[in-house]
């Protein structure tokens, strides 16, 4: 029986309530039922991050892979159909899924070595550009969520958010992010996005030198996956050469990619207001008001 890692089992009891308790609670008897199930043998200590247990293992061939058990909800529903689709290209391969538990046998991958690893920040905004173009070339599988329904969640929360904002500034900011969202939202496009892509979510692999990892995807437009390339390893003296690369690796237009960027700022900023902060967050302050300057 496995024992659950104490800062895992903390964040589902913080942000799951009760749900997240039962999660965890039933997690060692999970383990147990799915190394047998697909014939696995354990072969390292467990690993997680926000939400997901991860085991490495064996199969029965001798195959390194790892076993992923999670909790199954909107974020991650959507999860085997995208590794499927991409099949490996620029992404970690799929091994087995089991639909009821959202349970994952992964490839293998060198989790030691996540791109966030790179000295070479620019490099890695290089390589994670590069992999967001390959990825974003799919079309979405039937089923997938769409950032239509998103955008309009989004678009009909921005007025209320922003009269919570005591600050004049910022609250001019968000309602600027929703009218540049709104300005694209009637063609919310149809492509596979990742949508969580940064710098930790790609590692390093023994077939390619980097494959994504752990998507959240939607069907959309690829300028909406620009915004975690600009956040993580965050530096304000880099946003507009990390936009500025992104848009041309991927070949998007940029006025559309900024719009859409604009978009993440405002989607992250009504979580956090949601959480209960009483003004926006400098990072995503820093980056609105440099694209919006553009």
């Amino acid at each position: 029986m496995i024992e659950v890692p104490e800062a895992l089992a903390e964040l589902h009891q913080e942000h799951g309530g009760e749900a997240g308790r039962a999660f965890v609670a039933v997690l060692p008897e999970r383990a147990a039922q799915f190394l047998e199930r697909w014939d696995l043998r354990r072969t390292g200590d467990a690993m997680h991050g926000q939400t997901a247990l991860a085991l490495p293992v064996q199969r029965a061939d001798g195959t390194p892979a790892v076993l992923k058990l999670q909790s199954l909800d909107e974020e991650n529903a959507g999860e085997p159909a995208a590794l499927r689709a991409w099949d490996g290209d620029g992404a970690v391969h799929l091994l087995e899924h089991d639909p009821d538990t959202n349970t994952l046998l992964l490839e293998r991958l060198v989790s030691a070595r996540p791109l966030s690893s790179l000295p070479d920040t620019r490099e890695a905004v290089r390589v994670l550009a590069e992999l967001l173009a390959r990825l974003a070339a799919r079309p979405a599988p039937p089923g997938m969520r769409g950032l239509g329904q998103i955008t309009a969640g989004l678009l009909a929360d921005a007025p209320d958010a922003a009269q919570r904002l005591r600050d004049g500034s910022e609250r001019r900011l968000l309602l600027d992010c929703a009218a540049a969202v709104r300005e694209v939202a009637d063609g919310s496009g149809d492509r596979l996005l990742h949508w969580d892509l940064h710098y930790d979510n790609i590692l390093a692999a023994d077939r390619e030198p980097w494959l994504a990892i752990d998507p959240k995807p939607l069907a959309g437009d690829p300028g909406f996956e620009l915004m975690p390339a600009l956040t993580n390893l965050f530096d304000p003296a880099e946003t507009r050469w990390r936009f500025d690369l992104l848009t041309e690796t991927l070949g998007l237009d940029r006025e559309r990619a900024r719009a859409w960027t604009l978009g993440r700022v405002l989607q992250n900023s009504l979580w956090h207001l949601a959480d209960g902060g009483s003004g926006l967050e400098e990072r995503e302050l820093s980056i609105a008001r440099t694209l919006l300057a553009r």
